[in-house]
């Protein structure tokens, strides 16, 4: 019996492959059961990971630091995409922990819209404190940002310019978050609301800040012109046979060009805004027609902003033999004549202060020899159309001098 045993033990291929087999299966078993662990505690390291991470980003948020918190956000996600819904938040008794803005109502939406702050948090922490910006990309050549403050906040006075282009210092402020709080100094929109107001903005009434004065408080604009165009048809003469009268329809055009130190420009001319235009970008336009004077902008008790102003046409140089050239004529009596307007500012459509109404339009003639004024006033009827304001891109398109 022991010898049969033996005999069938030895025979090749019976006793040697099951138990090949059956080690071959414990290895194969024990090593499935090491994956699975293996595997279970990558992915178990995976989840506190992210977890970590995304309570980071929740902490970086609720510091105002937002662009750091989607980063933080974006890697959590990327390790567990569903990691939102596998935390669970809890508030300490003091009200200090993570994750407590999502067991509340958000009352920091208003300091999240406020990019300053939230740009000037950002810089505070950054390791480079003293740069407002770094370099995209590196470059051999001096980079911008190692200017000192003074230097850069000099540049930007020179891009509002002394006509005061805030448009195109609202646009460098997208550069960066650094231009960012520069172009945000209230340094800048100070001067700015002190030479269109003058004295009378001292102090911040109804404003938060002089930037919101700039853009909230009624004026005229400077980087444009307010133009109307007047059209009528009046009766000509009548022929020479006398079966027709011809009709004329007339047009022509008012300008008023305003500038930052109180200066005015008006025009009254049959020619079109392609034309005359580009001739009022300075006050030194060659156009005899011109009236230059000055103006101020009244605030009336009912809220109603208004604008006046004093003009007069361009003195012509006379030649110095002018009185004895023509002395055989009866003398003149010289005078001087100015133009009186008055107009209300108002807003029409999604723009704002870009529309004048005419109110008050006179003529004062004075004469040297005696001192007495005449006024005559003209009536404001439909002849005086509104006029409309028309930005031009030339008038803002280089600086003189820094605000």
């Amino acid at each position: 019996m022991f010898r049969a045993q033996w005999m069938f033990e030895l025979a090749p291929g019976v006793g040697s492959s099951n138990l090949e087999n059956r080690s071959c299966r414990a290895t194969r078993g024990s090593l499935q059961k090491a994956a699975a662990d293996t595997k279970g505690k990558q992915e178990q390291a995976k989840e506190e990971k992210a977890r970590e991470l995304f309570l980071k980003a929740v902490e970086e948020e609720q510091n105002g630091a937002l662009y750091e918190a989607i980063k933080f956000y974006r890697r959590a996600m990327q390790l567990v995409p569903d990691i939102e819904f596998k935390i669970t938040y809890t508030r300490s008794p003091d009200g200090d922990g993570v994750g407590n803005s999502y067991l509340e109502d958000n009352d920091d939406d208003s300091k999240m819209a406020d990019l300053l702050s939230c740009f000037q948090q950002q810089l505070m922490f950054q390791e480079s404190a003293l740069k407002l910006c770094q370099p995209e990309l590196e470059s051999s050549q001096t980079h911008i940002s190692v200017l000192p403050m003074e230097v850069l906040m000099y540049i930007f006075r020179w891009v509002v310019s002394s006509d005061l282009d805030l448009r195109s210092l609202e646009q460098l402020s997208q550069v960066c978050r650094g231009f960012y709080i520069c172009a945000r100094d209230p340094e800048i929109w100070r001067l700015a609301c002190l030479k269109v107001w003058g004295r009378s903005c001292i102090k911040l009434v109804s404003y938060t800040s002089w930037r919101e004065m700039f853009l909230e408080r009624p004026r005229v604009r400077f980087d444009g012109v307010y133009i109307s165009k007047t059209t009528y048809i009046r009766q000509g003469e009548q022929s020479l046979d006398g079966f027709y009268r011809a009709w004329h329809q007339v047009e022509y055009y008012r300008y008023i060009r305003f500038f930052p130190d109180g200066h005015v420009m008006m025009l009254t001319t049959p020619e079109e805004p392609q034309t005359i235009v580009p001739r009022l970008r300075t006050r030194n336009a060659r156009t005899d027609a011109i009236l230059l004077g000055h103006y101020r902008l009244s605030q009336d008790t009912d809220n109603q902003t208004k604008v006046f102003a004093v003009i007069t046409k361009k003195k012509e140089e006379k030649p110095h033999d002018y009185k004895y050239r023509y002395f055989r004529r009866v003398p003149v009596q010289e005078a001087d004549q100015s133009f009186h307007v008055g107009l209300q500012l108002c807003s029409s459509g999604h723009q704002r202060f870009n529309k004048l109404i005419w109110i008050h339009h006179s003529c004062h003639i004075t004469y040297k020899s005696t001192g007495e004024t005449a006024v005559s006033a003209f009536e404001i009827d439909k002849m005086y159309t509104p006029l409309f304001f028309a930005r031009v891109r030339s008038y803002t398109a280089f600086s003189e001098r820094p605000l």
